[in-house]
């Protein structure tokens, strides 16, 4: 998959984008444009979203460090691209943003579940600690996230517009 000098330019930027807006609102947890900007750069460019994301990913653990936590990000943000790869092109306009904003609430909703798997296995928990681990964050953290994806999913279709309008240019 080649990439023109104006995706490289772009991608880094929607990448930094991604990094500089979670950094911006780490004092709210788990309340963040992650989501809304995977989803909005998958319905545009597809399998090129990956660049911008694990752009997001690496700069990420450049920042706060290449840890055990970190692992996990580099696919959990992958599901919500796969979730949302999969979902049908050509939607109808009233039904879109509707699938969109449900599938980014979900994922913030399913976090803890997501992540679990890695911490499981990096920390040696069985099943049932595990279960206990992802019990308990899910009030508040991944109802925060869950509810948060939600409600700014409605920047979703904007961000999209504006992204397909820059691709015309």
């Amino acid at each position: 998959m080649k990439l023109k000098i104006r995706e490289i330019v772009l991608f880094g930027m929607l990448g930094g984008l991604m990094f500089a807006l979670k950094l911006a609102m780490e004092s709210l947890p788990n309340i963040h444009l992650v989501g809304v900007l995977i989803v909005a750069i998958t319905v545009v460019y597809r399998m090129k979203a990956l660049y911008p994301l694990y752009l997001f990913v690496f700069i990420f653990g450049l920042y706060y460090g290449f840890s055990v936590w970190w692992l996990p990000y580099l696919y959990i943000w992958t599901v919500l691209w796969g979730a949302v790869m999969l979902l049908p092109k050509n939607m109808p306009p009233k039904v879109a943003p509707i699938v969109y904003i449900a599938v980014c609430g979900l994922h913030g909703f399913l976090f803890g579940a997501l992540y679990a798997p890695s911490q499981a296995l990096l920390m040696g928990l069985n099943f049932e600690q595990t279960l206990a681990w992802i019990a308990a964050g899910i009030f508040p953290y991944d109802i925060i996230h869950g509810i948060s994806n939600t409600i700014c999913g409605v920047l979703i279709m904007p961000i999209i517009n504006v992204l397909r309008l820059a691709d015309r240019i």
